[in-house]
This record gives structure tokens, C-alpha cells and sequence, in this order.
């Protein structure tokens, strides 16, 4: 499997300039090539045979582009071959109902990262600062906030700027051994989703949504202040970098809690079974929709698939339908409203919290999916009451300590 570890850079005010000349120079030749593989007719070959065609005419390239020798060459290789990659992902899109274009040429706010692949770049250490050594460019101070593996294999490394002008290294790395999968899962939990309760599991440990309110509020300050400035002037560009800026640190505080609680479930279980939503066709909804797209659980889902399958723990995800309305205890189904939030089946009596049971079904269903057997215990027997649910911000580190704590006093009470 492959790993993506991203690390800050902390360039000097020239090596900035030099990251931002060969992100240029690499957009106008990928703008070049772009223009190049238009010309070139589909039955000229597959789709990957006529962007080699383009690679392939760098050399020439280089005899009167001066600049193309200034970069490294797999750099200038992977920005040609990044038309590849765009067709591929627009394919995609479309295959998944979205309303795709074509490619355009790239304007130079547009344009952001470049690329080293297999060679040019390796970790060193000058006079105490852990620095990142690029070809034909600078040894760049990095911020290497973890160690990578010693067993795996460097694949690329991609250089990117920030809309709020920071730079970021992302590895890629190969060779990492996944355990294997646990052919009988003891350790089993179902996760239900929502927004007022983030995620509320089988084991009765319920999470609190995050909030990010004042962060909003701050952000929507700051859009309002763009708004009045004269759009390109001095003051105009200091207070994009400055919204910037907020829609960054609303997005990593995001990102770090779901990242967290990911790791959690894929590290604490040998079975995680989720609902299977479908994100997007949620946010289209007419109302709630802003907290529904905040809520990110279509990010959430991806994120607890890469970890499991790197942990070795099965993830199934499971059809949602009526997964609120059946009763985990004897399958029958009970019309409730939204704004009832407890489940108390008229048929066999089971009485429990609306998401708690929505769990149970998720994790009953994600047995059937799997093919292995159901717990013994029933979910009358084994529903753990949550009286104080865990906050968002009580995952405050990768493990989630908190999150093991709450889990073992639900269990022991």
C-alpha cells in the first residue's frame, strides 16, 4: 500500500522565490503541453500512449526552452504526465454524476505544486536543522514533526503552496507490511454518524460534534472585510492571504479531529461497520445543509477505509435505510421524527438512545455483509447507557486515550 506523510517547509525569502520560479516554469510547460496533446487525434492511441508522445518531445524542448533546464527532469516528466492524472480524475467525477468540463490552461494562481518522483530528493541534517535536499533547487528547512518508517521506500515527493503562502512536503511511500485480517473479529463496533452527536458507537461511547463556530464567525468577518477593498490593490491582497488563513485553520482543525477518531475505531477493533451515505446527495438536501457538509462524512468514511486497511481490521460499510427505524432487538420497524431521540420498540419493548440503536443495526448489518457470525449477546443485554458523551475535544491525540477511557468505564458499569 502507499502512505502520503506531509511535513511543513520553512523556506528562506530566496528559496522562495526559487520554489515559486520552478512552479511557474513548470505550469507554463504544463500549459504547453496541454496545448500539444489537443493536437494529437484519439486514434493516435490510448489515452496514456499520446501524453507519453508530449513527455517524449521534452528533449527537444529543452534546445530552446532555457528554463526546462533549470528543473530536475522527473519534475518536468510528472508535470507533463499531470494531464494523465486531470483526464483520469474528471473521468471519474463525471462516472460519479458530477458535472464535469474539459482541461484548461493554467493561470498562475491556479497552478501549485510540482512534483519529484523516485530520485532528486532525500532527508539531511545541517547544522542541527532537518532539512529536505531537492535537485537543481535548495536544501529547504523541513519541520519533521514524525519519523518516517525505516522499511518503506521514498516514491515522490510533492512540493505545494498554500493559498496563505506556506509549503508543504508530501511523501509518498511504498513497502509498508499491513497485518492480515483477523478471520474471526472479536473486537467489533458499529459507528452511526450524525451532527449533534458526532459519532455513536456499539460500545456505547458517543462523540461530540466539533465546534467551530467562532471559527466560522472569524472567517465570515474576514470575507466581509474582502469584500470592501478595492479588489487587486495592496490592502486587497493582505486580507485574501488573511481569509485565507481562516479557511486553513478551519480546515486542519477539522481534518485533525477526524483523523483522530479514525484512528481510534481502526486501531481499537477488528471490525468497523459504517453506513454507506451518500455525501454528496446529502448536502444537496434542502435544509441543514451547511452543517451536514460540515460535518464531513464522506471524509470521515475514506479516512476509516486507508487506516483499517493499514491496520488490518475489516470495514464494511452497510446500505442506511432504516437503520433509526428498525429495533435491534426484534427487527421491527417504528416510524420516530427527527426531533425524537429516543428508540422504544411498541413490539418487544427494547428501549434505548435513537442513535445507540441505529448502531446496532449498522453493526448487525455489517456482520451479514462480512460473512461472519453475530455476538451472543443481544443488544437488551449489552446496550451501555451514555450519560455524559465524550466531547470533540477530548480527542486530543492520536490513540485517544479519552476516547479508551470512556469505553472501559461504560463497560465496567
Amino acid at each position: 500500500m502507499h502512505y502520503t506523510y506531509r511535513f511543513r517547509l520553512k523556506p528562506t525569502p530566496e528559496q522562495r522565490e526559487l520554489l515559486d520560479y520552478h512552479r511557474d516554469t513548470c505550469r507554463q510547460l504544463y500549459n504547453h503541453a496541454l496545448r500539444v496533446f489537443e493536437k494529437i487525434p484519439e486514434s493516435a492511441g490510448t489515452l496514456n500512449q499520446r501524453v507519453r508522445q508530449v513527455r517524449d518531445q521534452l528533449t527537444d524542448l529543452k534546445e530552446w526552452w532555457d528554463e526546462l533546464n533549470d528543473l530536475y527532469s522527473t519534475v518536468a516528466q510528472a508535470a507533463v504526465m499531470r494531464i494523465e492524472d486531470s483526464i483520469k480524475a474528471l473521468s471519474e467525477l463525471k462516472q460519479n454524476g458530477y458535472n464535469v468540463g474539459s482541461l484548461n490552461w493554467k493561470a498562475p494562481d491556479e497552478f501549485r505544486s510540482f512534483t519529484y518522483v523516485q530520485s532528486g530528493f532525500e532527508f539531511d541534517s545541517k547544522n542541527g536543522q532537518s532539512v529536505l535536499s531537492l535537485s537543481k533547487l535548495a536544501d529547504i528547512p523541513i519541520q519533521k514533526h514524525r519519523e518516517i518508517p525505516g522499511d518503506v521506500t521514498l516514491k515522490e515527493v510533492t512540493l505545494k503552496k498554500e493559498p496563505t503562502g506556506e509549503w508543504f512536503a508530501s511523501f509518498v511511500v511504498s513497502g509498508k507490511e499491513t497485518p492480515e485480517k483477523p478471520v474471526k473479529p472479536e473486537r467489533c463496533v458499529g459507528i452511526d454518524v450524525g451532527i449533534l452527536k458526532y459519532a455513536h458507537d456499539t460500545d456505547g461511547t458517543a462523540v461530540g460534534s466539533l465546534d467551530l463556530s467562532n471559527e466560522r464567525e472569524r472567517l465570515e468577518r474576514a470575507q466581509r472585510d474582502l469584500s470592501r477593498k478595492e479588489h487587486g490593490s495592496n490592502n486587497w491582497e493582505q486580507q485574501r492571504k488573511v481569509v485565507a488563513q481562516r479557511h486553513s485553520n478551519l480546515k486542519r482543525k477539522r481534518r485533525d479531529f477526524l483523523h483522530k477518531l479514525s484512528n481510534y475505531y481502526a486501531t481499537q477493533y477488528d471490525l468497523v461497520a459504517v453506513e454507506d451515505l451518500d455525501a454528496k446527495g446529502l448536502i444537496e438536501l434542502p435544509s441543514n445543509s451547511r452543517n451536514r457538509a460540515s460535518a464531513s462524512w464522506g471524509t470521515f468514511k475514506r479516512m476509516l477505509e486507508y487506516k483499517c486497511d493499514r491496520e488490518g481490521t475489516h470495514f464494511v460499510t452497510v446500505e442506511p435505510n432504516d437503520t433509526t427505524k428498525e429495533c435491534a432487538s426484534c427487527g421491527v420497524k417504528t416510524e420516530k421524527p427527527l426531533w425524537v431521540r429516543e428508540h422504544s420498540c411498541p413490539t418487544c419493548g427494547f428501549v434505548a438512545d435513537r442513535d445507540a440503536n441505529a448502531a446496532w443495526n449498522i453493526l448487525s448489518r455489517g456482520f451479514e455483509e462480512l460473512g461472519v457470525g453475530h455476538s451472543e449477546s443481544t443488544p437488551v443485554e449489552t446496550a451501555l447507557p451514555v450519560d455524559t458523551p465524550v466531547s470533540a475535544k477530548c480527542v486530543v491525540e492520536t490513540g485517544s486515550p479519552t476516547l479508551k477511557e470512556r469505553t472501559a468505564s461504560a463497560v465496567s458499569e
